[in-house]
């Protein structure tokens, strides 16, 4: 089981792991070793809560198929149970930041004084710009 808050939690058998070849350089052992790891988690088969689930379904992320499916490839480390780590705390990285509900901005103006403030220090700019320009009798 995979916690990722108090209440919200992911069990094993949700997520679909398969170690596969990773890319780039690797020396000799890189077409025979299964390093990097792909993660696949179905957000709409889940038992996740439905705030999470229509979050997810939401959010314009490359690793979300359209059919709502995340797909996590890690191949940054050599090991494949670093990269199965890696691949499981940035899908729970994913959720809790899906859960985060962010505070609308109100609106605001400037105030008089401030407007005021900065309508004469335009017109001093102006004064000091004016009095650098070459004197024309």
């Amino acid at each position: 089981m995979i916690i990722i808050s108090n209440n919200v939690s992911i069990q094993e058998d949700e997520l679909e792991i398969s170690a596969i070849r990773a890319q780039g350089a690797g020396g000799q052992n890189v077409n025979k070793v299964s390093s990097a790891v792909h993660l696949r988690f179905d957000i709409r088969a889940s038992h996740l809560p439905d705030f999470y689930k229509q979050r997810l379904l939401k959010l314009r992320d490359s690793r979300i198929t359209k059919d709502g499916v995340i797909i996590i490839k890690a191949q940054q480390y050599r090991q494949q149970e670093k990269n199965k780590q890696d691949a499981l705390d940035r899908l729970k990285e994913l959720i809790k930041n899906a859960g985060i509900v962010r505070k609308k901005r109100k609106p605001t103006r400037p105030s008089k004084s401030a407007t005021k403030k900065r309508l004469d220090n335009k017109t001093k700019q102006g004064r000091k710009k004016d009095l650098r320009k070459p004197v024309v009798d």
